[in-house]
């Protein structure tokens, strides 16, 4: 993999993260009314916690906590699931059989990721960036691929509208490589301009 530089500009420096937390908290006045319901069916078809957090890698390898809504019915010890035991492999699957029908849709359409936006507003996120990565997943990260973290991680990237479905995202870095590079205002829109057709398109939850 290539080596690529970090990109400083009046734009990542300073319009970005202006641009993030303005779109995130105006998301979460927008969305308030979505959420509160989907969180309303998850606590009445999972109970509590309506929230999963989960350590993540972000900005120049600093972890953090990153929300997401619960999708998944607990592990109960002793209970055998007809799955792929490779964190790596069965990361995001919708064949797994502790999610529920709800927890099926949500993820489908990446309904799931939305508490995000309070990522974003903290700072941790980026609205277009790098998927954020399990720390297993990044320690075995092979070299070049730790560039991605050069940026700040994204609700949607170029990974997400490039290659959905087409394998792991550890698999697919180099689309995480590429944004890295050429990361800039017209980038970033053309990304989300094409994010809702990968989250209703035809590869919707692949």
């Amino acid at each position: 993999m290539r080596t690529v530089r970090r990109r400083r500009t009046i734009y990542t420096t300073f319009v970005k993260p202006a641009i993030d937390r303005t779109a995130a908290a105006l998301g979460l006045v927008v969305l308030a009314v979505p959420m509160a319901t989907i969180g309303i069916l998850i606590f009445a078809t999972m109970g509590r916690p309506v929230l999963f957090r989960q350590r993540r890698v972000g900005l120049d390898g600093r972890v953090f906590e990153v929300l997401k809504f619960r999708t998944m019915r607990p592990d109960r010890r002793g209970q055998r699931l007809d799955v792929i035991h490779d964190r790596r492999r069965t990361h995001k699957s919708t064949r797994d059989p502790r999610h529920t029908e709800v927890g099926r849709f949500l993820r489908r359409h990446s309904l799931d990721e939305l508490p995000q936006l309070f990522n974003v507003l903290r700072g941790e996120m980026s609205i277009v960036g790098p998927r954020p990565e399990l720390e297993s997943v990044t320690a075995m990260y092979r070299p070049g691929l730790e560039q991605r973290h050069f940026v700040k991680p994204g609700l949607t990237g170029l990974w997400q509208i490039s290659a959905r479905g087409d394998g792991p995202m550890h698999e697919n870095g180099q689309w995480d490589v590429d944004y890295v590079e050429t990361v800039s205002l017209w980038t970033d829109l053309r990304i989300i301009a094409r994010t809702p057709r990968a989250m209703f398109g035809d590869n919707a939850g692949s």
